[in-house]
């Protein structure tokens, strides 16, 4: 297991500390580049939370992610939305996602969001 980056988990905790979704960072874990923007944790659960409410085949899954415990200790995850994964040329999905991603899975990060262009 390698040891996790103290300063990305700082950048987390500050995300989380000041409800800020302003923070872009682009990310490499298990081989996939993941770029957009951080939430804090709560934030991030209750827009998805509202997206499933919405679906008629997913809402029952909706209150699991408007429950959120209080956590003690450093942010363990990334909350990103408007986020895309880069594959080639195009990031999916184009419209940007929701993702959680483990701090610990990390291995490589930088500041800001990554785009392609063809110009």
């Amino acid at each position: 297991m390698s040891k996790i980056d103290e300063l990305l988990v700082d950048v987390a905790r500050l995300v989380e500390s000041g409800q800020s979704n302003q923070m872009s960072l682009t990310v490499v874990t298990g081989g996939a580049v993941i770029t957009g923007r951080l939430a804090p944790e709560a934030v991030w659960r209750q827009r998805v939370s509202e997206v499933l409410a919405d679906s008629d085949r997913l809402a029952e899954f909706s209150a699991v992610f408007a429950s959120a415990a209080a956590k003690d200790g450093p942010p363990t995850h990334l909350h990103f939305h408007l986020a895309r994964i880069l594959q080639g040329t195009v990031g999916i999905p184009e419209t940007g996602g929701m993702y959680r991603v483990s701090i610990a899975d990390i291995s490589a990060w930088t500041i800001g969001d990554v785009s392609y262009s063809d110009h």
